[in-house]
């Protein structure tokens, strides 16, 4: 007795299809949109999971189940943190600096505030770039 699978919906389609069933519960709208599967006793799963990250892809939210990792290069990730090291600097790496384009000679000028420092980049002729728009 042969099976027929059931391609779940996606994206613009599972957007379309979900906003039909609105009268649905969650666990009826993830069978009708193609999320679930029959087990070999006949009884049906629903894989919510699979339709709740497919919903968050849809809407444009990428969801990894598993980080990747740099790539051939191996390496590590930014992890938007830093520590004041031993002697009192900060020293903010290159990860940060290569996302905004910074080139070697880039200056900022240091604003400090009660918990925070703030860092405008300063132009060749000495003004805030925020200042020339």
């Amino acid at each position: 007795m042969g099976r027929k699978q059931v391609e779940p919906l996606t994206g613009a389609a599972l957007l379309e299809k979900y906003k039909q069933l609105g009268h649905l519960s969650h666990e009826e709208k993830a069978k009708a949109c193609g999320y679930y599967t029959v087990t070999q006793s006949g009884k049906e799963r629903i894989s919510k999971l699979k339709f709740n990250k497919a919903l968050l892809e849809a809407l444009g939210m990428k969801i990894d189940s598993k980080p990747k990792r740099g790539g051939s290069r191996g390496g590590r990730s930014a992890s938007y943190r830093i520590t004041v090291q031993a002697n009192g600097n900060l020293l903010i790496g290159s990860a940060y600096t290569k996302q905004m384009n910074l080139k070697p000679g880039d200056e900022f000028e240091i604003t400090l505030g009660r918990k925070h420092i703030h860092l405008k980049q300063v132009s060749s002729n000495g003004h805030s770039i925020d200042d020339e728009n």
